[in-house]
């Protein structure tokens, strides 16, 4: 299938290299040689010299998917929402910069990518930029400064997420 673009956005291969140009910015993607890429009328088409191959076949599908996620990404880009539960769990800052308070005995002070910028609507951290991969290490690593718990659902997850609870210790019946 190929990829297509819009009147906005540009496609250049030089060598293993694909950029990608759009309103929001400009992203670059090196691809192995078992891989082609050509940009021709408005469409990128990725093939493989060989589709019985399954390695050559797994290549394509990557690729394909890596480069549809950049020019997705420089047209409209790509956001991840966390939220913060539990009490005295916050954070603060915003743009490159946060600083979450989450029960440990100091704050943690997170810095984002410059290609990263986070909003803080009360509980809610939403993290945005061009680049999918980069948005969803980063939700990621914010995630894991303290993991959600079973038991009270306390912690960072994401807003999607649904947190399997735990019953906790049952009083003991006494007869």
């Amino acid at each position: 299938m190929p990829i297509e673009l819009n009147s906005h956005t540009t496609a250049e291969v030089k060598g293993n290299i694909l950029t990608v140009k759009g309103p929001k910015g400009q992203l670059t993607q090196s691809f192995i040689n078992l891989v082609q890429v050509v940009v021709a009328d408005n469409q990128i088409k990725v093939t493989v010299t060989d589709s019985q191959i399954g390695k050559q076949r797994a290549y394509w599908g990557l690729y394909r998917s890596l480069f549809n996620n950049m020019v997705q990404g420089v047209n409209e880009g790509f956001e991840r929402k966390l939220e913060i539960n539990g009490v005295g769990y916050k954070v603060a800052g915003g743009g490159n910069k946060l600083t979450f308070n989450l029960g440990y005995s100091h704050p943690i002070i997170f810095d984002l990518p410059a290609s990263v910028t986070a909003e803080i609507a009360g509980n809610i951290i939403t993290l945005k930029s061009i680049d999918k991969q980069l948005v969803g290490e980063m939700a990621a690593q914010i995630r894991k400064l303290r993991k959600p718990e079973p038991y009270k659902g306390k912690g960072i997850k994401y807003v999607e997420e649904v947190i399997r609870r735990k019953a906790g210790k049952s009083a003991a019946s006494g007869k």
